[in-house]
């Protein structure tokens, strides 16, 4: 049995309590190896088949006592130190139940039940291994070295621990990325899926940031370090799992409080059986005591124990793998339940930042002109809007400055272009130059009802042309939105956005509850009154501008937390992209989860009952309740392991 497992049953079989992840004071004994243990199952083999043929009483119980301490000595010194400290673990008891069968004469079930116990810790062993290096693996992603380059220009291979905030690192394709950074010179396409589950890779050109255990595939690139190796986005990756992986689920919390109360009640349950029947004239002693070692034997409930363990271990990996970093197992649990998830707008539902939707000439210059002249004027200026016009234009960048510019603060800007004015500007700034006609405010008012901003082109005279800028919606949303639905959550757009924007956004991504104009206190309200209704609560947000409906809510997502202290730090679950389709995998991930905790309880409990209700009735046996007990808890962890299959979710 491995470590944690050891310390799972150790903690909720003993009468004393632990910290969760506390050493034990009793060292584990080493691994058993594999000649050593073929050696012994063949001696509890051989003595067998002496028993068998009826050879004299001393040949099976030197074969079966040179098996039991081939084997079964690390069982037995575990076992002695737990019994020294009062405590009731699966060691101490299946001490107990080899020595009793040794004493009772049953020389070759008693080998045959130590054989067995130890081949079963070593298959548990090596199944509990895959969901621990599930996790273990994100270590092994960022390289040790990194090609550092040096005050006189040449580059050296450094242990990237020991490289410095500011150094430039050279990647070259091929390799993977040592440490958090921003390109400073090349162009490639790094995979991020070890980090953010994303299925494409990313175009990386300077500027642009680059993460430790990222792999670059094309292109050559040097980029300056912005992290340390300790905090870089895969540091705090690993950092947050393993905080998560020491805090109880409520579920562990209840099996632990049964287990605590089960053992103790069991072993007084075997000790009834051992001296009330024969006393009673029931029976001869050695029948009931029989059965009493049967009872110990799967008096520990170890499979029950780490039903849960392992299942959350295995979804948080799994989590991981997919971009999904989970700060801990209630988190997990807690998924299946939520029933409204509220959205924040702007960087959840939307990009984030304006873009050009449409443009339209409404004078007497053709699109082309119209187009030349709004981008000279927008160039000029750094207002997102203009930024967005420039941009959706894409023409060549500006060479002649337009004369007597001017920016006309909360309206737009004017300026001279060839000797005639030109204003570039809102809905307010073309009225109050008198430009507007019927006409023109009916159409404006149809594309601000569409959550639209627009601006203006006009002369001193008449206006020329409108453009249209809209936060765009990202492409994924409406899906994302659709899969929450079909999953049976409600959704609802909270913003602080106004209203008509937000219910044009609303109405494109399927959203039927929005509420605009809110600031972040009203955000928090809002998301009470959802609580309010006895509803499991999610908000999605950016773990900083949302901060105080993040914390009331029962579950926290922020989005694109990709190298984002306070976002990884902050939320109970952190979408290391900003792909709004995960939550919807979230929430199949946590119902998956809850399955397998399910079906592990009912295993381990269930063949627990049945073997009891055997040996109540006479037909249990040691080799039975072995079996019992650790076949039990090789299908928990067998079971549970199957939440890290990609196709699971």
């Amino acid at each position: 049995m491995s470590t944690e497992t050891h310390s799972a049953c150790c903690t909720s079989c003993c009468s004393t309590e632990h910290a969760h992840g506390e050493v034990h004071e009793h060292a584990h004994a080493a691994p058993m190896g594999w000649p050593v243990l073929a050696l012994s199952a063949a001696a509890a083999v051989v003595a067998e088949i002496a028993h068998w043929l009826g050879a004299p009483w001393f040949v099976p119980a030197a074969l079966a006592i040179a098996a039991v301490m081939a084997c079964g000595l690390g069982t037995y010194r575990e076992g002695w130190v737990a019994i020294r400290h009062g405590r009731l673990e699966i060691n101490a008891l299946m001490s107990i139940a080899v020595t009793g069968a040794l004493i009772l004469g049953q020389w070759a079930e008693g080998a045959m039940v130590m054989v067995l116990y130890t081949l079963a810790e070593r298959i548990e062993e090596h199944s509990l291994d895959r969901a621990r290096h599930a996790v273990e693996s994100l270590m092994k992603l960022a390289p040790d070295q990194a090609r550092v380059r040096q005050a006189d220009g040449q580059w050296a291979e450094i242990a990237a621990g020991a490289v410095s905030v500011g150094a430039i690192v050279q990647v070259r394709p091929g390799e993977r990325i040592a440490l958090d950074g921003v390109v400073s010179s090349g162009t490639s396409t790094v995979d991020q899926s070890p980090i953010t589950g994303e299925s494409l890779p990313v175009d990386k050109a300077q500027g642009d940031p680059v993460y430790a255990g990222t792999i670059n595939t094309t292109g050559t690139l040097d980029y300056q370090v912005s992290s340390a190796a300790s905090r870089s986005t895969l540091a705090r990756i690993i950092q947050s799992i393993e905080t998560a992986q020491t805090s109880r689920a409520p579920t562990q919390r209840l099996v632990d409080q049964f287990a605590r109360v089960y053992t103790p009640l069991v072993v007084a349950l075997a000790v009834l059986i051992a001296v009330v029947p024969p006393l009673a004239g029931l029976g001869g002693w050695q029948e009931w005591i029989y059965k009493a070692l049967v009872l110990l034997v799967i008096a520990c409930p170890c499979a029950l124990v780490i039903s849960t363990p392992v299942s959350i271990v295995s979804g948080l990996a799994a989590a991981a793998r997919h971009g999904i970093l989970i700060k801990g197992g209630i988190h997990l649990e807690q998924g299946h339940k939520l029933r409204w998830l509220a959205l924040d707008k702007t960087g959840t539902i939307t990009r984030g930042q304006p873009t050009l939707t449409e443009g339209e000439p409404l004078g007497t210059l053709d699109a082309g002109r119209c187009a030349e002249l709004a981008n000279t004027l927008a160039a000029t200026s750094s207002h997102p809007v203009s930024q967005a016009i420039v941009q959706g234009l894409a023409l060549p960048p500006v060479t002649i400055s337009p004369t007597q510019f001017e920016a006309l603060a909360g309206r737009g800007v004017q300026g001279g272009i060839e000797g005639q004015t030109y204003l570039l500007g809102n809905h307010r700034l073309i009225h109050e130059r008198g430009l507007c006609s019927p006409e023109l405010e009916a159409k404006l008012a149809r594309l601000e009802e569409q959550g639209r901003t627009v601006v203006l082109l006009s002369d001193t005279r008449t206006v020329l042309a409108l453009y249209a800028v809209a936060d765009a919606v990202k492409p994924e949303s409406a899906e994302a939105i659709r899969e929450l639905r079909d999953l049976g959550v409600q959704v609802a757009m909270l913003s602080g956005d106004n209203p008509h924007t937000v219910a044009a956004i609303a109405e494109q991504v399927g959203i039927t509850r929005a509420e605009g104009n809110l600031l972040p206190d009203d955000k928090l309200q809002a998301v009470r009154r959802l609580a309010e209704t006895g509803a499991t609560v999610g908000m999605v947000g950016d773990g900083i501008n949302d901060a105080p409906a993040l914390a009331r809510a029962n579950i926290g997502f922020a989005m694109g937390a990709m190298g984002t202290d306070a976002a990884i730090e902050t939320a109970d679950v952190a979408l290391m992209d900003d792909d709004l389709r995960k939550i919807p995998w979230f929430i199949r991930l946590s119902r998956a989860t809850r399955r397998v905790l399910i079906q592990n309880i009912a295993i381990a409990l269930g063949l627990k009952l049945a073997i009891l209700a055997l040996t109540l009735a006479g037909l249990g046996t040691l080799w039975l309740a072995v079996f019992a007990d650790m076949g039990a808890s090789l299908l928990v962890v067998g079971n549970s392991l199957r939440l890290l299959r990609p196709s699971r979710n």
